[in-house]
């Protein structure tokens, strides 16, 4: 049994055949839709909502900590930074040698094909991070760099990961499918 190959099906399954087809036509105005008033997404630094809103260039992301109650849903866009920041460049970097990347000096993309380009890059990068991880290397803590995940092994923090990408893409998908049928 080869666990990285296991773990990685888990993720690339789902991308090859739900995922980036179903993102493949994604239009500007999808990505920052807002079909309900409040939403938090990401826009020009001088319209952003929420007391955090984070990000090193012209464009942020609404934010706050600790988050409202309720949350504001996110627009397409605002997901899209999340799983590109949040879920694989941080860990890119931290992991596997990626470019730093965080939500305060991200450059945030303005439009739906420079957000999939980014995902795609860091999609890429995650993908071939696990790939290199022998069993071994799964078995070992991830430490530090992760807080919660510190003492668990790389293999929780793959499968944590992948579920919380699976999730937010979703997301994703279900807004797209509401956008169209508005549209």
């Amino acid at each position: 049994m080869n666990w990285t190959t296991l773990l990685l099906d888990q993720l690339t399954f789902h991308w090859d055949h739900q995922v980036r087809p179903g993102l493949a036509d994604l239009t500007d105005d999808e990505y920052h839709w807002e079909p309900v008033p409040g939403m938090w997404g990401i826009r020009p630094r001088a319209e952003a909502r929420g007391a955090m809103a984070a990000g090193g260039g012209e464009l942020v992301a609404d934010f706050e900590f600790p988050e409202p109650t309720p949350v504001p849903l996110t627009t397409i866009a605002w997901r899209l930074g999340h799983v590109i920041v949040g879920i694989f460049g941080m860990r890119n970097a931290a992991h596997f040698g990626g470019p730093p990347m965080d939500y305060e000096t991200v450059v945030w993309p303005g439009t739906a094909a420079e957000a999939l380009a980014m995902l795609d890059a860091v999609y890429a990068g995650w993908i071939a991070g696990v790939a290199a991880m022998d069993d071994a290397r799964l078995a070992e803590p991830v430490g530090e760099a992760e807080g919660d995940f510190a003492e668990y092994p790389y293999a929780a923090l793959v499968l944590h990961i992948h579920r919380e990408a699976i999730h937010h893409l979703a997301e994703v998908a279900l807004l797209r499918d509401l956008y169209r049928a508005q549209h």
